[in-house]
């Protein structure tokens, strides 16, 4: 069995593997590699969090999300987090809890998602990337919750780590689902 490299840029790379599939036969696998991707849930004492807004060219769409971006070669997973959070936001954190990982998409993709909670937060200025043009919105965390619940909010990083801080168990076990929303 063999392993070709197709095409490689700085973000991803591309292989083909030669496999023998679950049932005996060779068949070939495609994989693109990527480097880790990272999401912030940032959180104020008040319950309030942050989210980005950009253009995301792959699906033609405007989408918004928590702060995340890809780590860097031989970065600390954290001290990415702590720089994207900077990056988009302005942020910095004083506490950071990590939230675990995800399979951002395991069927063609060995990319794996870091996810965080960022809190005691202190506001600075926004360092974008040239290749970004980022709207950032602070509202109530429950009102991003109410964009997971209503489709608003799509991208698997964003639906994942907001899901993860609202179940969190120790700290914030009194975020709640409002009670009116219809099942």
């Amino acid at each position: 069995m063999y392993k070709r490299q197709i095409y490689k840029n700085e973000w991803i790379r591309l292989r083909e593997d030669k496999v023998i599939t679950p049932t005996g036969t060779e068949g070939i696998y495609g994989v693109v590699e990527t480097k880790p991707a990272i999401g912030i849930v940032p959180l104020t004492d008040d319950l309030q969090t942050y989210l980005v807004g950009q253009y995301r060219y792959t699906l033609d769409v405007y989408s918004w999300e928590i702060p995340e971006g890809g780590g860097l070669d031989g970065e600390d997973i954290l001290a990415g987090a702590q720089r994207e959070l900077l990056e988009e936001t302005g942020l910095t954190a004083k506490k950071w809890t990590d939230l675990g990982i995800m399979y951002t998409s395991n069927s063609i993709t060995n990319e794996i998602g870091y996810l965080y909670l960022a809190e005691e937060l202190s506001q600075g200025e926004a360092q974008p990337d040239h290749t970004e043009d980022l709207q950032v919105r602070k509202l109530p965390f429950m009102e991003a919750w109410e964009m997971v619940l209503n489709a608003e909010i799509k991208d698997s990083l964003a639906v994942i780590g907001l899901m993860r801080v609202y179940n969190y168990p120790v700290s914030y076990t009194h975020l709640t689902l409002p009670t009116n929303r219809e099942v």
